[in-house]
């Protein structure tokens, strides 16, 4: 055989990892094709390239293919020349690597013949974790549509460590704590418990083998079951004096602002019909319906005051039914610095099943925007993040899980903490629309403020807080007695879902007894507090209720105070 070929089947093996790169002749009888083909295994990770010997008459693509590996991470850069036929390309076609990670900056220039776009369309690589900038021309004329650093969201599922925008100890820590609490475990159990893809769990778990933190115990059909190891008990049992968690995996602090800045409640668009559609079931005015639509519009908080029985708690829970053909992503849990603080809470919020739901990002919970509700038992603990010292995880405050939402602060004025001390923790969030909140170990967290707040009281707002936070409240809505129409339409309204009869002469004698007698307006929640009596004393008795004269009245002396002024008695 001849000698000159015994060279040309010569390969160096991808585990090779030598300093330098030796010539390869090419397969070919063509002399010119002799250095043309040379290829950097995959694994190489030396830090220079041995130019290959020319060719013969085509000396411009003697050396136009060589390549570098995605996985290269020496700090220099070898000439590559472009693949045409002009000797003033050679180098005009350079591509660093997505995950290349080295200190220096290859310059990328454009593929259009116009050298003064060079610089034109520099972009900064996804992966490109070095501290310098690769310059990279945009892919098009139209520079906009590049590709830009921001996560992908919850409609892109993850396939890879990389995509999840965590660090990779942070999940591989929760892998190992969950086969810790659970183990064995099969890989489809682990990616449904962490939320997870496959493809991740299994790039997880080839890392944590190699490490001999876990093992496969056997085979359920084609899926292994996963068991942790000696090695890897001991791991996690450290991990879990640090912390507990063994949920679902959570998002970046980022990719979480991101999400709720884009689902903000300061970007909806409501309308007449979507408020008239939520409120159906309420008799109002038409100027009360006007200035809670305008309100919604504006995203920002609403002040509902007046007396007691008007309304306010059920006006503002109803706000949110307006919401509530909207949908938004919430997110199990948020990574903060290596601290996870739990967000989603099935209590809180209503999961919609959609398709969209089942094909994106697990991690993050497809739900109807959320309506918190609190009262007197708000305390100003409740508006900071709650770490569980047994679990030693956080979770989220009662304004975060109410982002993209309503967030009532019901009976305003009469909660444990003071009314002032509830305005000062709020009168930059209000404000700006960002809330500040404190780890253990005091480091101060950016979060985005994005609920629509509502302040429901009966008391006078003068005497709850000052003008510097009444302005920052841009609707103020008073809510007070009603008429008669309005009287006998909820009374009718009520009657029907009780499923009684109700007298329209009836109607009228309770309102002469209510006015004249008790000296007191109509309010709303007169005719349901009422009917609710005589349907409580008929349960009582074994009866069926039923509304006329005498059980009105008796409902009356039951619910109304008498007061001496109208009984006519004296007080001596």
């Amino acid at each position: 055989m001849d000698t000159s070929k015994m060279k040309t089947d010569i390969r160096r093996s991808p585990w090779y990892i030598s300093g330098t790169v030796a010539s390869q002749p090419a397969r070919t009888q063509d002399s010119v094709a002799s250095t043309s083909d040379i290829r950097r295994s995959p694994l190489h990770s030396s830090g220079s390239i041995a130019a290959p010997p020319a060719g013969t008459h085509n000396s411009t693509v003697s050396t136009s293919d060589i390549q570098r590996s995605p996985l290269h991470t020496s700090g220099s850069v070898a000439s590559q020349p472009a693949r045409t036929q002009d000797s003033t390309a050679l180098t005009s076609d350079i591509r660093r690597s997505p995950l290349h990670t080295s200190g220096s900056i290859a310059a990328l220039p454009a593929r259009a013949p116009d050298s003064a776009s060079y610089r034109s369309g520099i972009r900064r690589s996804p992966l490109l974790s070095s501290g310098s900038i690769a310059a990279r021309t945009a892919r098009s004329p139209d520079s906009s549509a590049a590709k830009t650093d921001l996560p992908r969201g919850p409609l892109h599922s993850p396939e890879s460590v990389a995509e999840l925008g965590v660090k990779h100890s942070i999940v591989e820590d929760l892998l190992l704590r969950v086969l810790y609490i659970s183990s064995p475990l099969s890989l489809r159990e682990l990616a449904e418990q962490t939320r997870l893809s496959f493809a991740v769990v299994n790039e997880l778990l080839r890392r944590m083998r190699a490490e001999q933190l876990c093992e496969v115990k056997g085979m359920t059909g084609n899926i292994p079951q996963i068991a942790i190891t000696t090695q890897g008990r001991s791991r996690a049992a450290e991990l879990m004096s640090i912390s507990q968690y063994s949920g679902p995996a959570p998002v970046s602090l980022e990719s979480y602002i991101q999400q709720v800045r884009a689902q903000s409640v300061r970007q909806l668009e409501v309308h007449p019909p979507e408020v008239e559609r939520a409120f159906a079931h309420l008799v109002l005015d038409a100027t009360i319906l006007e200035q809670l639509g305008t309100a919604l519009n504006s995203g920002t908080s609403i002040f509902l005051y007046g007396p007691s029985g008007t309304g306010k708690t059920t006006v503002a829970t109803a706000l949110a039914q307006v919401l509530a053909v909207d949908r938004v992503w919430i997110p199990h849990a948020v990574e903060v610095d290596g601290q996870i603080i739990s967000v989603y809470d099935p209590h809180t919020h209503k999961e919609v099943a959609e398709a969209a739901a089942q094909s994106g990002d697990a991690r993050w919970v497809l739900c109807h925007r959320p309506t918190v509700v609190v009262g007197g038992e708000l305390t100003i603990e409740m508006l900071e993040l709650q770490f569980n010292p047994y679990t030693k995880f956080y979770t989220a405050p009662v304004q975060m899980k109410a982002n993209n939402g309503i967030l009532v602060i019901d009976d305003f004025g009469r909660q444990r903490l003071r009314p002032e001390e509830l305005l000062n923790r709020w009168v930059v969030p209000l404000d700006r629309g960002i809330d500040f909140l404190t780890l253990a170990g005091g480091k101060k967290v950016e979060i985005p403020f994005d609920p629509c707040v509502v302040f429901a009281t009966n008391l006078d707002p003068a005497t709850l807080a000052d003008e510097a936070f009444l302005r920052r409240i841009q609707t103020k809505i008073k809510m007070g007695a009603v008429s008669e129409q309005q009287f006998h339409a909820i009374f009718h309204a009520v009657c029907s879902t009780c499923g009684l009869q109700c007298e329209p002469d009836t109607i009228n004698e309770l309102i002469n007894v209510i006015r004249r007698e008790l000296k007191e307006p109509l309010r709303a929640c007169h005719p349901r507090d009422l009917v609710n009596q005589i349907c409580w004393k008929a349960r009582y008795k074994d009866t069926v209720p039923c509304l006329d004269r005498d059980a009105l009245l008796t409902a009356v002396n039951s619910y109304f105070l008498r007061t001496a002024e109208a009984t006519g008695e004296q007080v001596g």
